[in-house]
């Protein structure tokens, strides 16, 4: 499964659900605080006289009565319910900062390993049937979100034909991205791969201009030309280059973006046919994946890669369908993940840490598969990496001007 988000719409501001829950405590403080200073009144001495004369003589007879220490205890009592509450509000901070942190780190070490096995599997076991790979991996994706929607674990939409037309278009530019990304990551290496998937950045921008009339500013443009340099220098400068990798990895960028751009679309009408008006993250997955298993049976044999799985020894080692398994695992962990973080952080978190995600996926590239560089290979690589960034930064500045 590729390593991109499946849900369509950005979040601009901070996740709205986290600031929603943390203003309800904060009223459910300030509530039982008004419950408790009106039981202190309702049961005090001085509810119970109704006239101002009896009310002032209970007034100096209560204070005649009560005891000298007694202001140092409220004080003392004061202190220490203050102590309290402040405790609570750092904990639960505390609580934040980890949930954040852990799922930032779920995050990156799901996305970058799964882009890691699958070069595993496609180039180190010589695996020729990259379509077979992603069916396997959609099944397994089907398989679990199944199971955990029949325990009530998690929610999802009932797949009608009505959902189904609506999403069939959506789901082959899905297909073609996935099995594209398999083509292209057998032949180029990790670090090319990701920086030639900056393109889809371009192609996404110009796409949102002229369908949605959508304008940028003179710094988005900036970082998309550097972008677009960072991407034709590494590729001149690839001492492992294959032209039939970018040929597939150019396509896969043009049917990444439709994907993006055709998902905006898409989902206001398919939120139209589901039964509760509403298509979250898991709804999305199971759909997707279920879709795509028949249309990739299909591509199995307009590939040939029926003759294939016949005659490969690899199907017979249990090591191999351990790591395959794992690819599917992977590739559901990220969807799992990448919501996770989103709601712990935001929008503007998230692009970043992506963003910054590609470089330690590149050095683990070049390292683990031993891929041969250069330093004019290196500094264009790097040169990429730092662009996306410069680009996320932009796309928030954006953002928030809007």
């Amino acid at each position: 499964m590729g390593c991109i988000s499946l849900y369509g719409p950005s979040l601009d501001s901070p996740d709205p659900v986290l600031e929603r829950n943390l203003m309800e405590d904060t009223r459910t403080v300030i509530r039982g605080g008004e419950r408790s200073l009106n039981l202190h009144e309702t049961n005090g001495v001085l509810d119970q006289v109704s006239s101002p004369l009896r009310r002032e003589v209970l007034n100096r007879s209560v204070f005649s009565m009560k005891p000298l220490g007694s202001e140092e205890t409220d004080l003392e009592g004061a202190k220490l319910e203050k102590d309290r509450e402040k405790s609570v509000r750092s904990n639960r901070v505390v609580r934040i900062h980890n949930q954040a942190l852990l799922s930032g780190f779920a995050y990156c070490i799901s996305s970058c390993s799964m882009i890691l096995v699958n070069k595993f599997v496609l180039s180190s076991y010589d695996f020729n049937a990259g379509i077979s790979l992603m069916i396997y991996q959609n099944l397994v994706s089907v398989i679990v979100v199944t199971v955990l929607s029949f325990f009530g674990l998690i929610t999802t939409e009932p797949l009608t034909w009505k959902l189904i037309k609506v999403w069939l278009p959506v789901n082959v530019i899905f297909v073609g991205m996935l099995v594209t990304s398999m083509f292209s990551l057998k032949y180029i290496n990790v670090a090319m791969v990701t920086v030639l998937k900056n393109v889809t950045n371009v192609i996404t921008a110009v796409g949102e201009m002229y369908l949605f009339n959508k304008h940028h500013d003179n710094r988005v443009w900036a970082a998309l030309f550097l972008m677009i340099i960072s991407a034709i220098s590494g590729g001149i400068t690839d001492l492992s280059f294959n032209g039939i990798g970018y040929t597939w990895q150019i396509i896969n960028c043009f049917l990444t973006a439709s994907y993006s751009l055709t998902l905006r679309r898409v989902m206001d009408t398919a939120k139209q046919v589901t039964k509760s008006g509403n298509l979250n993250e898991f709804s999305m997955v199971l759909l997707n994946n279920t879709l795509s298993l028949p249309l990739g049976v299909i591509l199995m044999f307009v590939f040939n890669e029926v003759d294939y799985l016949s005659k490969t020894p690899l199907l017979r080692l249990p090591t191999f369908w351990l790591v395959m398994t794992l690819s599917g695992f992977l590739g559901l962990a990220i969807s799992f993940s990448s919501m996770w973080f989103l709601h712990q952080t935001g929008a503007t978190t998230y692009s970043l840490v992506g963003s910054l995600n590609k470089i330690p996926l590149s050095v683990a590239g070049i390292v683990l598969f031993h891929v041969p560089t250069s330093l004019e290979n290196s500094a264009s690589i790097f040169f990429g990496l730092v662009a996306g960034v410069f680009f996320a930064k932009a796309k928030m500045r954006e953002r928030s001007q809007s």
